[in-house]
C-alpha cells in the first residue's frame, strides 16, 4: 500500500506545472497539437494541466473548447473569451461558436454575439447573421441579400437558405437570376452560374448544360449557333461566346459580333462592346477605346473601368484617361493610381494648379505613386530621416505583452501563420513609438517580414532602416558586383519576394530568398557548370543569392538592359514581359500600370519603389524613380520567343 502511494505521489510530481521545464515545454506544447489535430482529447487535457502556466496555455485552452464547443455552456465559451481578451483566439472562438450557434438555430444568442465579433469576412457568418435577421422580419437583411446574391462568385452553403427566403418573398427575381448568371461566367465561375440557373423554369436549365465547351472553344459553338438566336438561355451563351473570344482573339470576335449583333437589343449591344473593350484592353489591342465607346453608358464593373483608363494611357489619349477616371465610382478614383494619372492628365491640359492640388498629398504616403507625385512636383525623393528611435524600456514594455511574447514562442515553433496573427492583433491599436519599438524588437528575433510589416505602418514617425532592412549585405555585394547589378535594385525584389524569410515558399514551389522555381534553378545550375545539384541546396542563403542574382542578370541582359522589363521578367516569364511592349515607345510607368496580372503589376512597381529606398539607405548616387522606370523601346517584329511559361528561362538563345 504505501508502495502505491509513494508511486502516486511521484506521477504526481512528475504532472505537476511547476515541473514542466523551459526546453521541454515547447516540445510538449507542440505534442498537445498533434494531440488535437488527431482529436485525441486525453492526451490533450494532460498536457494542457501540465502546461497551465506556460506561455501558449491559452491554445491549449482553446484547443481544448473546440473539441467539445458544441456541447460548452454559454458560460464557459464567454468566460474563455473574457480571460483571453488580448488575444486573436478569443475573436476566432467566438467566430467558431457563433457557427455553432447558427447550426443550432439559436438566434437569439447568435445576434447577441454576432455584433461583437468587429470587422468579420467570413462569407459563412455573415449569411448565418442574415438568417437570424431574416427570422426577426428585418426589412434590410432583403438588401444586404440582394448584395451579396449579384455577384459572380461561389456563396457560402449558409446563403442558400437566404436565397430561397428572398425568392419566396419576391424580392429575387428572374431578372436577378439572369444577373448573377452573366456575373458568375464572366468570372469563369461556371458551377455558380449552374446553380443560379436552378432558379429558371425547367425549359431554360437545359441551354447551361455545356457552358464548359462554349468557353474553351468559343468559336466553334459560334460557327454552329444560329444568327437569330431565340431563347434566352441561347442569347446569353452568344454573348459569352463573343467576348470570351475577344479573350484571345479580337478581331475574329468582332467578325462573329458583326454577325449576329442586329438580333441583340440595344442595352445587349452595349454589354457585349463593354466586355470585348475589357478583354482587348488587357491585351493591348488599340481597338479597345473605340469598343468602350461602342459600350456607351451600359454600367460598368471596376475592372472594365479601369482598364478603359488604361487602354487610355496606352494611347497617350489623356482626355479619355479623364474622362474615364471621372466615370469611376469615388472611391476608386480616389486610390493612389487613379489621383496620380488624373493629375498628369490634368497637367497635359494647361490645369497646373488643379494638378498640384492633387499631388501634394499623394506626395506624403511611402508607395509608388507617392514616389511619382512627388517628383511631379518637383522634388527628390529621399528617405525621411529617422525621427524617433525607441530606447531599451520602451523594447522591454513591447516584450512584456503577452500577445507579443506568444507571437515570438509561436514564431521560434515555425508556427508562422499563428505567429503572424496573434502579432497583428497584438500591434493593431500601436502608435507610431510602439510600432518601432514591436519593429525592432522583431528584427532582434530575426523575424525580417514582420519588422518591415510593423515598421511600414507608421504615420509621422519613421525608421526606413526597419522598413528596408539589407541583411546579408556582404554576400549580396559580392554577387552584385560579379553580375554588374544594382544593388538596390536587387534588395528591393528581394523584400517584394520573400521579405528575407529564408525558407519562403510560394503557393506554385518557388523558394528561397529569391523565390527561385525549381526548372529556373535546375536550368542556372546547368548553366553554371554545377555538378551534383539538387533542389534543397536552393534554400541555402549563398546559393540562392547567387543563383537569383545570375538569373536578374540573365533577363536583364535579355531585356536590353531594361530593369522594369526585367523585373516583370523575373516574376512572369520573359515571353510574357515582352508581349506587354507596344509598338511605339512607352513611359515606364505607364507600361508598369498597364501590365495584365494584377500580382505582377503590382510587383514591378513595388520592386522600383523599393529600389528607389534602399538607393537612398545606401546613399547611392540617387537617380529619380522616373528615371528608373525609364522607358520601354517599340515591340520588335522579331523579339518575341515562344514559350510563356511562367518564371522560366523560356527565352535562351
Amino acid at each position: 500500500m504505501m508502495f502505491k502511494s509513494i508511486i502516486l505521489a511521484f506521477l504526481i510530481f512528475l504532472l505537476s506545472p511547476a515541473n514542466v521545464v523551459a526546453g521541454s515545454a515547447d516540445e510538449e506544447f507542440m505534442s498537445a497539437r498533434d494531440a488535437f489535430r488527431k482529436g485525441d482529447a486525453a492526451r490533450l487535457n494532460v498536457a494542457a494541466k501540465r502546461l497551465e502556466h506556460y506561455v501558449l496555455a491559452p491554445y491549449l485552452q482553446y484547443y481544448q473548447m473546440l473539441m467539445r464547443l458544441k456541447d460548452a455552456s454559454e458560460e464557459e465559451v464567454r468566460g474563455y473569451i473574457a480571460a483571453n481578451a488580448d488575444s486573436y483566439l478569443a475573436g476566432r472562438l467566438r467566430a467558431d461558436w457563433l457557427k455553432v450557434l447558427g447550426q443550432k438555430q439559436e438566434w437569439t444568442l447568435f445576434l447577441e454575439e454576432y455584433p461583437l465579433l468587429g470587422a468579420n469576412e467570413d462569407a459563412e457568418l455573415s449569411c448565418l447573421a442574415l438568417q437570424a435577421r431574416l427570422q426577426r422580419n428585418d426589412p434590410a437583411a432583403f438588401q444586404e441579400g440582394h448584395r451579396k446574391w449579384l455577384n459572380g462568385t461561389e456563396s457560402a452553403a449558409s446563403c442558400r437558405p437566404v436565397f430561397e427566403a428572398m425568392f419566396a418573398a419576391g424580392e429575387l427575381k428572374k431578372e436577378d437570376v439572369w444577373s448573377r448568371i452573366r456575373l458568375a461566367l464572366e468570372s469563369g465561375n461556371f458551377s455558380v452560374a449552374r446553380k443560379a440557373a436552378e432558379y429558371l423554369p425547367e425549359a431554360q436549365r437545359s441551354g447551361f448544360k455545356h457552358m464548359e465547351k462554349v468557353a474553351e472553344n468559343p468559336q466553334h459553338f459560334l460557327e454552329s449557333a444560329g444568327v437569330a438566336p431565340q431563347s434566352r438561355p441561347e442569347r446569353e451563351l452568344i454573348l459569352f461566346a463573343i467576348y470570351r473570344l475577344a479573350r484571345s482573339q479580337p478581331m475574329v470576335s468582332l467578325t462573329y459580333w458583326e454577325r449576329v449583333r442586329p438580333q441583340f437589343s440595344l442595352d445587349e449591344q452595349h454589354y457585349a462592346w463593354g466586355q470585348m473593350a475589357f478583354h482587348a484592353a488587357r491585351r493591348h489591342d488599340p481597338v479597345a477605346l473605340q469598343w468602350f465607346r461602342e459600350a456607351g453608358d451600359a454600367p460598368m464593373n471596376e475592372l472594365q473601368l479601369t482598364w478603359r483608363v488604361r487602354a487610355a494611357l496606352r494611347a497617350q489619349d489623356w482626355q479619355q484617361v479623364l474622362s474615364g477616371i471621372a466615370a469611376m465610382p469615388e472611391e476608386l478614383q480616389n486610390q493612389g493610381p487613379w489621383r496620380y494619372w488624373k493629375a498628369r492628365g490634368l497637367k497635359v491640359n494647361g490645369k497646373a494648379a488643379a494638378a498640384n492640388a492633387i499631388l501634394a498629398p499623394l506626395s506624403l504616403e511611402h508607395n509608388f505613386y507617392g514616389q511619382l507625385a512627388l517628383e511631379e512636383l518637383g522634388a527628390v525623393v529621399s528617405n525621411p530621416p529617422v525621427n524617433y528611435e525607441p530606447d531599451e524600456a520602451e523594447i522591454r514594455q513591447i516584450r512584456a505583452v503577452p500577445g507579443i511574447q506568444r507571437a515570438l514562442t509561436l514564431y521560434q515553433l515555425d508556427l508562422r501563420t499563428e505567429a503572424n496573427r496573434e502579432w497583428l492583433w497584438a500591434s493593431r491599436n500601436f502608435g507610431d513609438e510602439q510600432l518601432l519599438a514591436a519593429a525592432e524588437l522583431a528584427k532582434r528575433n530575426n523575424w525580417l517580414d514582420r519588422a518591415i510589416n510593423t515598421a511600414d505602418k507608421t504615420r509621422n514617425l519613421h525608421d526606413f532602416s526597419l522598413r528596408y532592412p539589407a541583411p546579408h549585405r556582404d554576400l549580396m555585394q559580392v554577387y552584385a558586383r560579379e553580375h554588374g547589378l544594382d544593388e538596390a535594385w536587387v534588395y528591393g525584389l528581394i523584400r517584394q519576394e520573400s521579405r528575407f524569410v529564408q525558407q519562403a515558399r510560394s503557393n506554385v514551389g518557388a523558394s528561397g530568398l529569391m523565390q527561385l522555381m525549381p526548372a529556373t534553378a535546375k536550368w542556372i545550375a546547368g548553366r553554371m557548370g554545377m555538378k551534383h545539384f539538387r533542389q534543397s541546396l536552393v534554400n541555402q542563403i549563398d546559393t540562392n543569392i547567387s543563383f537569383g542574382t545570375y538569373y536578374l542578370k540573365y533577363v536583364l541582359d535579355t531585356n536590353d538592359g531594361q530593369p522594369v522589363l526585367a523585373t516583370a521578367s523575373y516574376n512572369a516569364g520573359p515571353s510574357r514581359a515582352r508581349r506587354w511592349k507596344d509598338e511605339k515607345v512607352l513611359e515606364g510607368a505607364i507600361y508598369a500600370e498597364s501590365i495584365p496580372f494584377t500580382e505582377t503589376r503590382g510587383y514591378v512597381q513595388k520592386v522600383m519603389s523599393n529600389a528607389s529606398y534602399y538607393a537612398n539607405r545606401f546613399e547611392r548616387h540617387v537617380i529619380s524613380l522616373r528615371q528608373r522606370l525609364g522607358t520601354i523601346a517599340g515591340r520588335g517584329a522579331n523579339n518575341e520567343c515562344q514559350n510563356p511559361d511562367e518564371r522560366s528561362p523560356s527565352c535562351d538563345p
